[in-house]
């Protein structure tokens, strides 16, 4: 039986490490050829490893949340091939059987020697040294070094991502410290919100609330210690927090608004292990003598609802992606949205006319998004400065124009396939690319390549019955079209024989763009362009 080294294949020319999500195959299992055998995510999408052979899968060289580096060995599957058979014998004899003289170099450093020696001489350990190189300085050193390097990080105990590690390293948080936060993630994971509000605590702990506690007892989370003086005095002994809290919120019916803070940032609910004791009112003597109550933190566990009607969903892996890059986009650029109702009735009635036919001839249905991509395109040539990107205080004109696609998944999650090259395909080109992206995307087999180097994007909320929307920017780009719900409705018409009102099929596009680098006259004249050519179009067109 040979044994076959499955490598993490290359992903995309960028993508040089990708996380295990999950394992499909177990050890002992069989695998046929292009079986998936576990599941993987770079910083973009989601995808499966297959195995180009068929065999046993016999060992798993990763553990689920590892990250490895793209060409690593992952797994071990046995195959019904016959392992490689060593060398004949009789070269060997045939080699030895020379005399001695003749192995020998010019080479005074080594002395040639017959291969029955080498062969039968017993391979020293790894770690002893020969005699010649022993007393050489810092030869161990020397040693040590040439170790071999793992090629992935795998995480001696906990995993933590590469997000959080950089937030510890920037505010010197070491590993041990890192493994003593709890964390609300999948088995008890560490995310950048666990360690933002462990960091935030951290620094406000001298100015946490007291109000109507006596001090020094903290609101902590339970189980709580109780520390009791060991003198003897007629100070009441401290009370628990739990019911505390819980007299608290009898007294004061707190009121929902914007401002608090959700279920999920609240503490978890009192344990019921702990028993009650009588609650201290505000009035009582303050415990001046009890030591502080030491913090215990509750061991990670699924997160339940605390009043029997909410439900706490934890995010999955890409919707918090999808959250980091919203509130990192706003952050970097200034929001300004421009709006352009356009009248599509010529557009409607074409694609009705020729729809079937070129559904027919090309096996492609054509929707209206690449038609709102054409338009996009021809308006970006008329302007290329909405076609840039921002490095600091240069801008960066670029030369392809590559177009994102927003795309609703089954999930609920969005991702954004881009179509390469836009401005060299026609309307046939621009459709099937459209559909193939989107197909893929809803059935998660985009590859990351798909997913990068956009340089517009255009999200169509009309899909949704949305008139209109005000969408956020795709970083790194500087402007994202939004194109809104065709509706009929009444509009005015200039015609030779005067002004008529008529049924008319109207949609507004929304344009938000990056203010620092496009201004009111570049973003709202590109987006009046965008609905000049779908309000201009030929109804005698042939695809």
């Amino acid at each position: 039986m040979a044994k076959y080294q499955l490598l993490l294949p290359k992903m995309g020319e960028s993508v040089a490490e990708a996380t295990v999500i999950k394992w499909l195959k177990n050890p002992g299992d069989k695998v046929a050829a292009d079986d998936a055998v576990m599941e993987i995510a770079t910083d973009k999408v989601d995808s499966d490893v297959p195995s180009p052979v068929a065999g046993k899968l016999v060992e798993q060289l990763y553990k689920e949340n590892d990250v490895v580096q793209v060409g690593a060995v992952i797994a071990i599957i046995e195959t019904e091939e016959p392992e490689a058979t060593p060398a004949p014998e009789p070269v060997t004899e045939t080699i030895t059987s020379q005399p001695v003289e003749e192995f020998k170099t010019t080479d005074t450093y080594h002395e040639a020697i017959p291969f029955t020696e080498v062969k039968n001489e017993p391979q020293p350990e790894v770690n002893e040294q020969p005699e010649n190189l022993a007393g050489i300085p810092g030869i161990d050193q020397l040693e040590q070094k040439a170790e071999p390097v793992i090629p992935a990080f795998k995480a001696e105990g906990r995993f933590y991502s590469p997000l959080v590690r950089n937030i510890a390293a920037q505010e010197g948080i070491s590993t041990n410290e890192l493994d003593t936060i709890p964390g609300t993630g999948s088995d008890g994971r560490l995310t950048k919100d666990d360690l933002l509000n462990y960091l935030q605590a951290k620094t406000s702990a001298p100015a946490a609330n007291t109000q109507n506690v006596p001090p020094p007892v903290e609101l902590v989370s339970p189980p709580i210690e109780t520390v009791i003086p060991s003198t003897e005095s007629l100070v009441p002994p401290p009370v628990p927090v739990a019911d505390i809290v819980k007299e608290e919120e009898q007294q004061q019916p707190v009121a929902v608004n914007e401002t608090q803070p959700t279920v999920a940032e609240q503490e978890p609910a009192p344990s019921a292990a702990v028993p009650a004791e009588p609650a201290v009112k505000a009035e009582e003597p303050k415990v001046e003598q009890a030591p502080p109550v030491q913090e215990s933190k509750p061991a990670s566990a699924p997160a339940t609802s605390t009043s029997g009607a909410d439900e706490i969903i934890e995010m999955d892996r890409m919707r918090r992606l999808i959250a980091d890059h919203m509130v990192m986009s706003k952050q970097t650029s200034p929001h300004v949205t421009s709006f352009v109702e356009a009248d599509v009735t010529s557009l409607v009635l074409w694609r009705e006319k020729i729809k079937n036919s070129f559904e027919k001839r090309e096996g492609e249905k054509i929707t209206f998004t690449p038609i709102f991509i054409e338009a996009v395109v021809k308006a970006i040539k008329d302007f290329p400065m909405i076609n840039v990107t921002v490095n600091g205080t240069q801008i960066i004109k670029k030369a392809a124009i590559n177009i994102s696609m927003a795309t609703a998944l089954p999930s609920g999650n969005l991702i954004v396939p881009v179509i390469k090259k836009a401005d060299e395909l026609n309307l046939v080109g621009l459709t099937k690319a459209v559909n193939d992206l989107a197909g893929r995307a809803r059935i998660g087999k985009l590859l990351p390549d798909d997913v990068k180097e956009g340089t517009f994007t255009i999200t169509n909320v009309g899909s949704f019955g949305n008139v209109m929307g005000t969408p956020i920017i795709n970083q790194p780009q500087v402007a994202i079209l939004a194109v809104g719900a065709i509706k009929k409705k009444p509009a005015v018409i200039e015609t030779k024989e005067g002004d008529v009102i008529a049924i008319r099929h109207m949609m507004f596009l929304s344009l938000s763009y990056d203010h620092r680098v496009v201004d009111g006259a570049l973003g709202g004249s590109f987006v009046r362009r965008v609905a000049d050519y779908l309000e201009k179009w030929d109804p005698s067109r042939e695809v």
